[in-house]
């Protein structure tokens, strides 16, 4: 017998509790949703839950958030799916704001400055255990570690852009899989529903854009159409991405130095939510750094609505074709290949990070077809390399929570500051 739905109420109260409750990036956010409505709650199967993580990890974006979307759909439809996604997010995203004005307040002082060197040499070691848990789950052929050699080279010593990594990899791992589909019923599509939702998703993930650039503000206008194409790329999770927006808001677009960027990502790690949240903190900054509060809180707002109205698009697209999808091999394949690639990806930016915290100078040199960051020996930095050292030392060996090891870190660097020795 099929359980009953729960009432909308008791959606709300149980995906407040998860939003609130979601650190520690999409591994332990997809565990606790298991735990929450397989587990203490029947409200889903395993297999449904299983065949919805699979989905998720096929589109763009967050993962963990748009596996909360799908479950509030399938208990309570469109509805269920807004309050579940929206919950995900909210907390983490009013976190995010409050913190990000507040890093643009303070960020001048020695104090904090020092605070902030502890938090970036964890984030390196942060970096490196994704590599080790990702790289444990996606790297099982020889050809897997192949397209994550290929997609290191190619980020670190060629600057391939991101969106050409991915693409590249998820073409090998569709054109070498199988074809035998498994013997599943087609999926039962309304293609007059499909219409309205796809409709209805893009004009509102569009209309932002297209008011910003009808008013001329073409600082907004950028960060929208920027993150919209962030939105569609953003696979592997927000480590993998980071690099791409790396090159881009940094090194192209110059709206926020490397230090930020390092900052914006510690502070995101301390936050619930997804860890792409980390878009809103650096459209944020970026307005800030334009002069103008105002700036910054429409930036981080257009940041916010272009992350993640895509990301609703995309379950309530095709949400009636999970089953389906499930069983078609190449499809799979391409996802495989993909995730293999990220390890390379998500190695890429731990160097990147650790040159850009362990050196005060690590310039972009380029030599023929070679284009690629080296430090400057002299301005090595030993004490964020002991910081470093000590979170490596706190999270891979002792196994101290992610949040526990920032806040040691960043006390030890800001005692070290008084001290006089940082």
């Amino acid at each position: 017998m099929t359980p009953p739905s729960p009432s909308l109420a008791e959606l709300t109260r149980v995906f407040l509790r998860i939003g609130l409750l979601s650190f520690g990036g999409p591994a332990a956010q997809i565990a606790l949703m298991h735990r929450e409505l397989v587990e203490e709650r029947p409200w889903l199967s395993e297999q449904e839950y299983l065949r919805a993580l699979s989905f998720c990890m096929l589109l763009p974006g967050p993962e963990a958030m748009q596996l909360a979307t799908f479950a509030g759909w399938r208990l309570h439809g469109l509805t269920g799916g807004l309050i579940a996604g929206g919950l995900f997010v909210l907390p983490g995203a009013l976190v995010i704001f409050a913190l990000a004005f507040a890093y643009g307040a303070f960020i001048d002082m020695a104090l904090v400055q020092a605070l902030f060197l502890g938090v970036k040499a964890t984030v390196v070691v942060i970096v490196v255990e994704a590599i080790l848990r990702v790289a444990k789950r996606a790297l099982r052929s020889r050809d897997h570690w192949v397209l994550a050699g290929l997609a290191f080279v190619a980020l670190f010593l060629f600057a391939v852009p991101f969106p050409l990594v991915v693409l590249a990899a998820g073409l090998y791992g569709a054109l070498t899989a199988g074809t035998a589909p498994r013997d599943l019923a087609p999926p039962r599509l309304d293609p007059r529903t499909l219409a309205v939702t796809l409709t209805a998703g893009l004009l509102l993930w569009w209309t932002p854009v297209a008011l910003t650039a009808l008013a001329g503000q073409g600082f907004l206008t950028d960060l929208g159409l920027f993150f919209s194409k962030l939105a569609v790329v953003t696979f592997g999770g927000a480590y993998a991405v980071l690099s791409y927006m790396a090159q881009e808001v940094v090194n192209a677009y110059r709206w926020v130095g490397t230090a930020q960027l390092m900052d914006a990502l510690g502070l995101a790690e301390t936050t619930p939510g997804p860890l792409i949240l980390v878009t809103a903190f650096v459209a944020i900054v970026a307005g800030l750094n334009q002069g103008s509060v105002a700036l910054g809180l429409a930036g981080g707002l257009m940041a916010l609505w272009v992350t993640f109205v895509p990301c609703f698009l995309w379950i309530f697209a095709g949400a009636p074709l999970v089953d389906w999808i499930a069983g078609q091999p190449r499809l799979r394949a391409a996802l495989s290949a993909i995730t293999a690639a990220v390890v390379g990806v998500i190695l890429n930016l731990s160097v990147w990070f650790a040159l850009h915290v362990l050196f005060t100078e690590a310039p972009t040199v380029q030599a023929g077809p070679f284009t690629t960051a080296v430090p400057v020996w002299s301005t090595f930095q030993p004490v964020a390399a002991a910081l470093a050292a000590v979170a490596g030392w706190l999270l891979l060996r002792r196994h101290v929570g992610m949040v526990p090891t920032l806040g040691i870190v960043a006390t030890l660097a800001v005692l070290l500051h008084l001290a006089g020795l940082a």
